[in-house]
């Protein structure tokens, strides 16, 4: 997991794109994370608090599933 944490960053610096930065940026779970705790400068930020809560909670979930599925699947 913490690997997928830091991937997005560096993918970030990698990628020339400005456009792709972004989006790599927008759909990044650290970014979503950092970006809920914001309350000023919201238009500098590439994605805002309320899309950055729901793209966190959607990461959250995939994790909570493949643990799950994970778990069922080794117990049978």
């Amino acid at each position: 997991m913490l690997g997928l944490l830091y991937a997005f960053p560096i993918l970030t610096h990698i990628v020339t794109d400005p456009d792709w930065q972004r989006h790599l940026q927008q759909i990044a779970p650290m970014t979503a994370g950092l970006t809920v705790q914001s309350t000023t400068d919201l238009r500098d930020l590439p994605i805002g608090p309320w899309p950055g809560l729901g793209v966190l909670a959607a990461w959250s979930s995939a994790a909570f599933l493949s643990g799950w599925l994970r778990l069922r699947l080794s117990d049978t």
